[in-house]
């Protein structure tokens, strides 16, 4: 089974996304509300999967890519992103993040990029 990390620092988005990953089979590590959270829960469980919100309090996902990636070259990391913020997407995807989302997104749109994403390593 698929292991999933999920960050955002809105609990609807952690919750919607969590319970989108469940419906797929996808086993849900951990829920994390910043970047800080989100690399220690990472370094833990090491999960195939992330979705990091760009824009969160104390550290950004951004900064939480710069973190992860170089300990785990291999992270699978899918930028979420509001409308307008496509600068911060070039820097994390260049920081190593494989793809990215804009909200508002549906269920669909996530299911492409995370089998593409699985399907391609």
């Amino acid at each position: 089974m698929p292991t999933v990390l999920v960050v955002d620092d809105a609990l609807f988005m952690r919750t919607t996304v969590g319970n989108m990953f469940e419906e797929w089979g996808f086993d849900v590590v951990g829920l994390a509300s910043n970047g800080k959270e989100a690399v220690e829960l990472y370094s833990k469980f090491q999960p195939d999967l992330v979705t990091m919100d760009v824009t969160m309090p104390i550290m950004s996902g951004l900064d939480a890519v710069k973190e992860i990636i170089p300990r785990y070259p291999d992270a699978k990391i899918i930028m979420i992103t509001a409308l307008g913020q496509q600068r911060i997407i070039v820097e994390a995807i260049e920081n190593g993040a494989k793809d990215f989302i804009t909200k508002p997104f549906d269920a669909n749109q996530l299911k492409m990029v995370v089998d593409k994403l699985l399907n391609s390593y």
